[in-house]
C-alpha cells in the first residue's frame, strides 16, 4: 500500500504539520528497544519517556517498549500484568522456560505503554556462548572485563531470541517494526539481521561513542572530522569493541537516524553511514505547561532561591537580592564537553565588566552537576539552618509583639515601644543568632533537601538564565527545558538544540536563545562572545527580562513531540517500505524544497542588540519607563505565527 507524504498548513498553535498517511497499525507491532526503558541512566530515558504519550496515541495496544529488568525499577515504575497478545505471551514463555526470565507490565508514565523487561542477570550464564555466537556472526569480540558491553550482549541476545520466537508465531501478519536506540541495544539488531528474522529495523544513535571520547580529550573535533583514523582512535581508547557494535548496528538497520544535523555530520564520518532521517528530540509540552502563570511561577520560585541565598551567604549578605540574577549550568560532570571550562572563564570576565561599569547587579551562579560526594559542607548546612531558625524566631517574636500591641490598643493606650519587647524576647533573638542544630542528609535539588528544597523544574523556573556552552552536545535537553518554561538560555552551534533554533528562528537572541559560536571561532573568541551575552543580559531592565521570557516561552511549540514526532513517523514508514516492499512503498519524490519555517524577529525589537538595553547598566524593580520598548504580547504572538513558513523538507527518499 502507498505511504504518501504531503504538506499541510493546519497547525499546532500555528506550526505546520507534516501529514504522513497513517500506517495500518492494527496490522503492525511496534517495539522500542533501549537500555533506558524504565532504567534512568541519561538523556535517552527522557527521550523515550516523554515521547511515550504521542506514540501510544498513534499505536495504542500495539506498542511495546523493551529494556533490562532491575527489581528496584520495576517495583516503583511498573505495574505487572499479563500480555493480552498470545504470540507475545508464548515468545516470553519460551525464554523463561529456558532459564532467561522475561517480565511484562505497564510503565507508570504518561501514556502507560506496555513494557517487556529482560532479566540480564539471571541469563548471564549464557554469556560465553552468546559471545561465541557474536564472534561467529560478525567477528566482534567482547573483553571479559567490560561489564557494560557484556550486559548489552546478554540483553541483545535475549531480544533477538524473543523476536525469533515472536515472528515464528505471527507468520506474515502482523508485521514487526523494531526501533533500537544506542549501541547498548545494537547487538540485538545485529543478531536479528544476521539471522534473517523478518522485522523492519531502525537504529538511532543519540551520540556517537567515539565522538564523545574524542571531544573529552580536547581535540579540535568538528574541524578534523575527515582526518581521524577511526579504528586507531577507538583502539587507543579501549572502546573498539563498543565502536564495532555501534557501527555494525548503524549499517545493519533498514533506517539509520540521529537526533540533530550536527550529529548527522559526525555520524557520517564516525560510523561511515549518512543518516536517512534526523529525528530531533522533543518534550511533552503539556507537562511543563503553566498557561499564562509561568511568569508568576518564576517569581514564586525565585523567592525560594532567594531564601537559600540568604542562608548560604549568612553573615556576608552585602548585596541587594532584588538586584541579583541567578544563572545556572546543569548536566553530566564533563568539564570540557559541557562547557564548564569556558563558563568559568567567562564569569571571571563578566565580574570584571560589572565592576568596571559600576553595576549594582549581582550574579549568583549554580553548578548543577552530579558528582561523588561524602556529605554536605557543614558550613553550608549551618547557614541554611541559621536562616530558618532566624525566620522562625522572627515570626514568634512578631506574634508576641502583635498580641501586646493589640492588648494595649484595646485599653486605649499607646504602647511603649521600649517595653513592648521584654528581656526574654531579646534572649530568644540572641540565641537564634548564635546557636543552631543540624541533622540532615538528603540529596541536592530535591523537595526534601535541607539546602534548597526544590525540584529541578521549580529551580529552573526560579532562575533568570541557563548557560550551556557545550562543546559536545548531540541535542541538549537542558536549554530545551528552559525554553518551554520561559527561561532564556545560552547554547552553542555545536549542540543539536542550538542548530535547530538557528534554522527555525530568524533572531534567536531576541527570543532569549543565545547561541555561542564554538565551531568557527577560537576558544578565546567564544569565551568573549559568551561574556558579552551574559553582560548584555545583566544590562536588561526587569521589564525587558519579562518581555524576553514571554518570547522564549512562545518557542515551546517548536519542541513539542506532537510536532517533532512526525520525523519518527517518517522513519517508521521508510523502514517498512525497505523491509517489506511488497506491502509498503513510499513515493520516491519528496515535497518541494523550502527554506524552512522560521519565527521572524519580534516587531518590537530595535535593529541592533545594543539598542534594546540601557546604555549604562542599571536595574530596579521599579522601572521609570523612559527607555522601554513598545510591546504588545498578544499582537506580537499573532504576528509571529502568521509569518511562519512551511516546514523544511526531509529531502528525497533514498533509493
Amino acid at each position: 500500500m502507498p505511504l504518501t507524504r504531503s504538506l499541510s498548513m493546519s497547525s499546532l498553535s500555528g506550526l505546520p504539520l507534516w501529514e504522513e498517511e497513517e500506517l495500518p497499525v492494527e496490522n503492525l507491532l511496534l517495539f522500542e528497544v533501549a537500555w533506558e526503558v524504565t532504567n534512568k541512566v541519561g538523556g535517552i530515558y527522557t527521550v523515550i519517556q516523554t515521547k511515550a504519550k504521542i506514540t501510544v496515541d498513534e499505536w495504542g495496544e500495539n506498542l511495546f517498549m523493551m529494556g533490562p529488568y532491575y527489581e528496584h525499577n520495576i517495583n516503583t515504575q511498573v505495574e505487572k500484568c499479563e500480555p493480552s497478545n498470545p504470540a507475545i505471551k508464548k515468545a516470553m514463555g519460551a525464554l523463561t522456560e529456558n532459564g532467561c526470565p522475561v517480565y511484562f507490565g505497564r510503565w507508570l508514565i504518561e501514556g502507560s505503554p506496555y513494557v517487556i523487561l529482560f532479566d540480564t542477570k539471571a541469563a548471564a550464564w549464557n554469556v560465553d556462548r552468546w559471545k561465541g555466537d557474536l564472534w561467529d556472526t560478525c567477528g566482534i569480540g567482547l573483553p571479559f572485563h567490560d561489564i557494560e558491553a557484556n550486559d548489552s550482549l546478554i540483553f541483545g541476545s535475549m531480544v533477538a531470541w524473543f523476536f525469533k520466537e515472536l515472528t515464528d508465531q505471527l507468520g506474515d501478519s502482523p508485521n514487526v517494526l523494531a526501533h533500537f536506540h544506542e549501541w547498548q541495544a545494537g547487538a540485538g539488531l545485529i543478531l536479528c539481521r544476521s539471522r534473517k528474522i523478518p522485522i523492519a529495523s531502525i537504529f538511532t544513535t543519540h551520540a556517537t561513542l567515539l565522538g564523545r571520547y574524542l571531544c573529552a580529550g580536547n581535540v579540535d573535533f568538528y574541524n578534523n572530522l575527515d582526518k581521524f583514523n577511526i579504528d586507531q582512535e577507538a583502539g587507543e581508547r579501549q572502546i573498539y569493541h563498543r565502536y564495532c557494535l555501534e557501527r555494525a548496528a548503524a549499517h545493519c538497520a533498514h533506517v539509520f537516524t540521529t537526533v540533530s544535523q550536527i550529529t548527522a555530520v559526525e555520524a557520517t564520518h564516525m560510523l561511515h553511514r549518512k543518516p536517512d532521517v534526523v529525528t530531533p528530540n522533543g518534550l511533552n509540552i503539556r507537562k511543563f505547561s503553566a498557561m499564562h502563570e509561568f511568569q508568576n511561577l518564576h517569581s514564586t520560585n525565585k523567592g525560594r532561591i532567594q531564601e537559600f541565598i540568604r542562608g548560604h551567604f549568612y553573615g556576608h549578605l552585602d548585596f541587594n537580592l532584588q538586584k541579583t540574577l541567578f544563572f545556572f549550568i546543569a548536566g553530566r560532570y564533563e568539564f570540557s564537553n559541557k562547557g564548564a571550562d569556558i563558563f568559568l572563564e567567562s564569569l571571571s570576565r563578566l565580574n570584571y565588566l560589572l565592576r568596571v561599569h559600576k553595576s549594582d547587579v549581582t550574579v549568583v551562579v549554580f553548578f548543577i552537576m552530579p558528582a561523588k560526594t561524602n556529605n554536605y559542607n557543614i558550613e553550608t548546612l549551618k547557614g541554611q539552618a541559621v536562616r530558618k531558625q532566624l525566620w522562625d524566631t522572627a515570626h514568634t517574636v512578631k506574634e508576641k509583639f502583635g498580641t501586646r500591641l493589640y492588648e494595649a490598643l484595646l485599653k486605649g493606650d499607646l504602647p511603649d515601644m521600649n517595653t513592648i519587647l521584654d528581656r526574654d524576647d531579646f534572649t530568644i533573638m540572641k540565641r537564634a543568632i548564635y546557636a543552631t542544630q543540624i541533622v540532615f542528609h538528603p540529596e541536592f535539588l530535591s523537595s526534601a533537601s535541607p539546602l534548597l528544597p526544590m525540584d529541578y523544574e521549580e529551580f529552573v523556573r526560579g532562575c533568570h538564565l541557563g548557560v550551556f556552552p557545550s562543546y559536545y552536545e548531540p541535542w541538549g535537553y537542558t536549554p530545551g527545558e528552559c525554553t518551554v518554561m520561559g527561561i532564556p538560555s545560552v547554547t552553542t552551534n555545536l549542540s543539536g538544540f542550538g542548530c535547530f533554533m538557528e534554522e527555525h528562528v530568524s533572531d534567536p537572541t531576541a527570543y532569549g536563545i543565545y547561541i555561542v559560536d564554538r565551531r568557527f571561532r577560537s576558544a578565546e573568541e567564544s569565551c568573549n562572545q559568551l561574556t558579552q551575552f551574559m553582560f548584555g543580559f545583566c544590562q536588561q531592565s526587569r521589564r525587558q527580562r519579562i518581555i524576553q521570557r514571554n518570547r522564549t516561552e512562545r518557542l515551546s511549540d517548536l519542541l513539542d513531540w506532537r510536532y517533532l514526532g512526525r520525523f519518527y513517523m517518517h522513519a517508521r514508514s521508510l523502514a517498512l517500505s525497505r523491509a517489506f516492499p511488497e506491502k509498503f512503498w513510499m513515493e520516491p519524490l519528496a515535497p518541494p524544497q523550502t527554506e524552512g519555517f522560521r519565527y521572524p524577529r519580534p516587531g518590537s525589537v530595535p535593529p541592533s542588540p545594543s539598542a534594546s538595553v540601557h546604555s549604562t547598566p542599571h536595574h530596579s524593580d521599579e522601572e521609570d519607563g523612559d527607555e522601554e520598548e513598545l510591546y504588545d504580547e498578544d499582537e506580537e504572538a499573532k504576528r509571529d505565527r502568521q509569518n511562519i513558513k512551511a516546514p523544511f523538507s526531509l529531502g528525497p527518499t533514498p533509493e
